[in-house]
């Protein structure tokens, strides 16, 4: 997939961008103002839409800088091939003050990527068994 086809949903939509030519993630801008007070849960929409070839799917992932200045926590989001709505951003305030999000704001990226479908099949068990922990079994 070489060309990632988009529409604006609302007049004051960005245009999704790389920063540098050789990220992989597009960064995705807010078209909304939006306030959220602490604890709270809300989904800011970009205003973008895009069309994603068959066999491709885009991610919503955090841009590292909001993570590590704000208490603002970009949840990670699948579009996948078949949705053409509006993208939204889907974020949760997780500090004790109020968090405001300003309109026009680069809040979150997306990644298209390729992705599997297999064909799902049901045993009754596995030729080999793990014996190996999980969930931080190996220290965190």
């Amino acid at each position: 997939m070489n060309k990632l086809i988009f529409k604006r949903t609302h007049e004051d939509a960005i245009e999704p961008y790389r920063a540098n030519a050789t990220d992989s993630g597009l960064d995705l801008f807010t078209c909304e103002a939006k306030a959220l007070d602490p604890g709270e849960t809300a989904i800011i929409d970009t205003g973008i839409a895009i069309h994603l070839d068959e066999g491709y799917e885009a991610q919503v992932r955090p841009r590292s800088g909001v993570t590590a200045k704000t208490k603002l926590r970009v949840q990670l989001g699948t579009i996948d091939n078949s949705y053409h709505k509006s993208i939204g951003i889907i974020v949760d305030n997780i500090g004790k003050r109020p968090i405001s999000v300003d309109k026009g704001k680069k809040l979150a990226q997306l990644v298209v990527q390729r992705v599997a479908l297999p064909e799902i099949t049901e045993v009754e068990s596995f030729e080999q068994e793990s014996d190996r922990g999980g969930y931080g079994s190996t220290g965190y």
